[in-house]
């Protein structure tokens, strides 16, 4: 599987604050202590990365994912009822700009987290 370590240390620091902050929180929450975990857990990423639009050459906006993680892994949080089509659909639209193939899409607002965690391969 392609980034599957990566991936697994990614979803093992979301375990880690989903076991101590649980469910019912604000994404930023989740974002902060996410940037926490993954420093604990020695991964390199960068925080809402802007990754411009372009058509025809010229800027036509801007996407802002919640992270790139060890500049492969694509990670946008959730904190909603349920994770719905549109947003894999802007976890393809991250990869597609950023020219990445793996992202995770994890959704905190769950009981257990292995029923928030989707993993897409573009």
């Amino acid at each position: 599987m392609l980034y599957e370590k990566i991936t697994e240390r990614i979803i093992s620091s979301a375990i880690a604050v989903h076991r101590v902050v649980g469910p019912g929180l604000a994404e930023s929450s989740y974002q902060a202590a996410m940037a926490i975990e993954m420093t604990d857990q020695g991964l390199r990423f960068e925080r809402e990365p802007t990754l411009a639009v372009t058509y025809k050459g010229a800027t036509i906006g801007q996407h802002r994912p919640d992270f790139i993680v060890e500049e492969c892994v694509v990670v946008e949080l959730k904190a909603v009822h349920a994770l719905e089509a549109v947003f894999t659909a802007q976890v393809l639209t991250y990869l597609r700009v950023a020219r990445l193939e793996v992202g995770l899409l994890i959704n905190f607002n769950v009981d257990a987290l292995k029923l928030g965690i989707k993993r897409i391969v573009k």
